[in-house]
């Protein structure tokens, strides 16, 4: 089987501030027309569930698809944002000036946000969420609408390394990655970050 991982498309917030999961952040209008012309690219695949973080941001990015494929998306709280802690609301630029900002680059393994999730438990989470999706639907193809860290662990994961290659992948908004699973629950990268172009190669 197939899962799509769809990052949520452009908030007013994007490359500025570290919103994580607080609630009442909603898509910017270019956000708004990322997320239609994602719905265009994904329409064609044979997509047999949708699932999405219950944040605001992600639910009006799903709901496009949602609408062309007459589906009702699975609110699924394993799909959530990381939880930044103390670190939520603030501005990047000044997260940036922060001795830990290295840690979080360089070596976020070893790196809990002070009141939050650490990296390491993000990764576990959206494996298990992805690996419990996968098992619920052991054929077809199923498109989760996310976030950029917990797509990036995902990916990183499936690719073999750990956390290591965390911070060396890039998930733009509205981006289309894909992790393919064998019979034998082998996982295999089949996509990262497309955010032009026919996803008909992905059909089985």
């Amino acid at each position: 089987m197939l899962v799509l991982l769809v990052r949520h498309g452009v908030t007013p917030t994007t490359g500025k501030v570290l919103p994580g999961r607080a609630p009442g952040l909603h898509l910017a209008p270019r956000g708004v027309e990322q997320a239609e012309k994602a719905a265009r690219r994904l329409a064609p695949l044979p997509i047999t569930a949708i699932h999405c973080s219950p944040l605001e941001r992600t639910v009006e990015t799903a709901a496009p698809t949602a609408g062309r494929l007459g589906l009702t998306p699975v609110l699924d709280e394993g799909l959530l944002e990381c939880d930044f802690g103390d670190w939520t609301g603030r501005e990047l630029a000044e997260l940036a000036k922060l001795p830990e900002w290295q840690t979080v680059q360089t070596d976020p393994a070893s790196f809990t946000f002070p009141g939050g999730e650490g990296f390491v438990a993000m990764q576990d989470r959206i494996v298990a969420t992805l690996d419990r999706i996968a098992a619920a639907h052991p054929t077809g193809i199923v498109a989760c609408f996310s976030h950029a860290d917990p797509i990036k662990a995902a990916l990183a994961h499936a690719l073999g390394g750990g956390l290591s290659a965390f911070q060396r992948l890039w998930v733009s908004p509205a981006s289309v990655s894909a992790i393919a699973w064998d019979a034998d629950g082998t996982r295999g990268v089949r996509l990262t970050n497309s955010t032009t172009g026919s996803l008909r190669d992905l059909k089985p």
